[in-house]
């Protein structure tokens, strides 16, 4: 009865034999409605199955469409589409990108269409009224393929500055899209309105080597006091403003909110700040600043992932299973990668924190900063 339902033959209905999910599969099979209790149900069964089976045949591939069209705008949707090699739902893809731009969600839709090279959709959407939040979910892949579509955004000034401007800081966040930038800078091609966010967010990436030449091409601007920093046994006795540096903490140039959270508002990507004041005294606080990379906490080590197709992640891992890891991104995105994808990874010495954070502001302006993160304390403490 089963392999009369299924067309299947005696080995693959053997390998469904005992599975509790096979009634469910089978009523959906039958065009009886699929009820929401029953889907997590079903995508098990799918799963157990896998996918070499479940798309060579047609019966249970009309299983798996009824499920996708069940699980449409969640997480699970775009599991199930990445999982069985769909190749059909870029248009749903793009949807979940547009609603989640710098979340894993989103991210990982805008990963699946850049492997199924639709290039096509991708720059009509690029052109269109979400432009903005797809060129942001572009660059949070960090894959170089964006390089193409983005790069000549920046100097079309045609285009909406707030687009440009969003091209940039998606570049930056893939080393071949950084090296872009700087070239259209050496080359004295990149436009004046571009310069600042380009200088701010290539003297931030990780690469040194575009680093040191994007500090002398497009230098930050320096901070109110341009001497060198006095040593931490007399910035522990100057005189902090919590409330400024409140301010200066989620100062754009400065970027801590970027990483950090602090009672639920920042990114979850770095240490919780929430209690830090409790944690490490003032001294403590300024050598984290101003030497990231002396002691790195458990846990927040960074790693390099290169792929064999050429791309790479960079972030931190936060899990490690037999078939693959996920490795959290700035901004506090997870993309999972197959181990069988991975050419290389390797553990970095250096901080993910970025360096030289202090030029990013004064002297009085990095004391305020750290009177405000002292002041993060447990409640009663």
């Amino acid at each position: 009865m089963i392999c009369g339902v299924l067309r299947c033959g005696p080995g693959f209905s053997w390998a469904l034999s005992g599975w509790l999910g096979l009634p469910v599969l089978i009523s959906a099979l039958a065009g009886e409605p699929l009820e929401p209790d029953r889907v997590a149900t079903m995508i098990e069964a799918l799963t157990r199955l896998g996918p070499e089976k479940v798309n060579a045949n047609p019966k249970l591939n009309e299983a798996l469409e009824k499920v996708l069209e069940a699980t449409k705008g969640t997480p699970q949707f775009v599991e199930l589409v990445r999982d069985f090699n769909v190749k059909d739902q870029d248009a749903t893809l793009l949807e979940l990108a547009i609603k989640n731009p710098n979340n894993s969600t989103g991210v990982e839709a805008t990963r699946l269409i850049l492997a199924n090279r639709n290039f096509q959709l991708l720059t009509t959407s690029l052109a269109g009224t979400n432009a903005i939040k797809v060129a942001e979910a572009l660059g949070n892949t960090g894959e170089n393929g964006i390089v193409p579509l983005l790069e000549p955004m920046v100097a079309d000034m045609k285009r909406d500055v707030a687009l440009r401007k969003q091209a940039v800081r998606a570049l930056a966040q893939a080393q071949e899209g950084a090296a872009a930038l700087l070239k259209l800078a050496k080359e004295e091609k990149l436009p004046q309105d571009m310069k600042l966010m380009a200088g701010s967010e290539l003297n931030n990436v990780r690469w040194a080597k575009i680093k040191t030449e994007a500090a002398q091409l497009l230098p930050l601007p320096r901070g109110q006091n341009s001497g060198p920093v006095p040593p931490i046994s007399e910035l522990v006795k100057m005189k902090g403003d919590a409330a400024k540096g409140a301010v200066i903490y989620r100062r754009d140039t400065v970027g801590c909110i970027k990483c950090h959270q602090v009672n639920g508002e920042g990114v979850d990507f770095g240490p919780n700040l929430s209690e830090i004041g409790t944690k490490l005294g003032k001294d403590a606080l300024y050598e984290a600043i101003l030497d990231p990379s002396a002691g790195v906490s458990f846990g927040y080590e960074a790693w390099q992932i290169e792929l064999k197709n050429g791309d790479e992640a960079y972030g931190l891992i936060v899990s490690d299973t037999a078939d693959e890891i996920a490795v959290k991104t700035q901004g506090g995105i997870v993309a999972r990668y197959k181990k069988s994808d991975i050419a290389k990874r390797e553990q970095q010495k250096l901080s993910i924190m970025p360096a030289g954070l202090q030029q990013t502001m004064s002297t009085q302006d990095l004391a305020d900063l750290v009177e405000y993160l002292s002041s993060l304390k447990t409640a009663g403490k």
